[in-house]
């Protein structure tokens, strides 16, 4: 490959991923057109964009974004596609994984598509760990519950007194005019 078309093909890689932090490296060996063409469709339309990319030079621009792989993981050795896109490396992780084990689709695939790992946030990360991740929306919600939790408590704990207090006096109101009928009647 010349130095020129090394050149354009950097900084094509630098201007597809530039801000892009969440990555799944995969392998691709033998996948037919048809297979390749809806993998990529179904992926597209969930808005994961799939890249084939030279080793050596995805290393060189993700080293330039400060993600640093090292020469001796499996991430970029041997065939190497790209995947990003999604709202979060878990949503991206559970969309690849949902797509390769489609019953309609998966057969294609089994042999063909494997997964390599994933880098979430700059960080390389196995697979199964960044599939697990929560996507940014579940870890909102799990933050606000958190927030939410003690206010719930202490309302609980003080309508609960405030029942106990209202069932007493309730009980002691129906009390006092069977009692003083009876002092009345005396």
């Amino acid at each position: 490959m010349s130095k020129i078309i090394k050149s354009m093909e950097i900084e094509a890689l630098r201007k597809d991923l530039k801000n892009v932090k969440d990555f799944v490296f995969l392998e691709v060996q033998g996948i037919t057109a048809q297979n390749n063409t809806s993998l990529r469709a179904t992926l597209r339309k969930k808005k994961i964009r799939l890249k084939v990319v030279k080793n050596t030079l995805i290393r060189k621009v993700l080293n330039e974004e400060g993600i640093n792989i090292s020469k001796d993981s499996a991430y970029l050795h041997g065939p190497t596609v790209m995947a990003w896109g999604g709202n979060s490396i878990a949503q991206l992780c559970r969309d690849i994984e949902a797509e390769l084990k489609n019953p309609k689709t998966s057969a294609g695939y089994v042999k063909t598509v494997k997964i390599k790992g994933a880098v979430a946030d700059s960080l390389p990360v196995p697979f199964d760990v960044a599939i697990k991740m929560p996507t940014r929306e579940e870890a909102i919600g799990n933050i606000l519950g958190l927030i939410l939790a003690p206010g719930a408590r202490l309302a609980s704990q003080i309508t609960s007194v405030g029942g106990i207090i209202a069932s007493q006096i309730k009980t002691v109101s129906e009390k006092a005019p069977a009692e003083t009928a009876g002092a009345a009647a005396g």
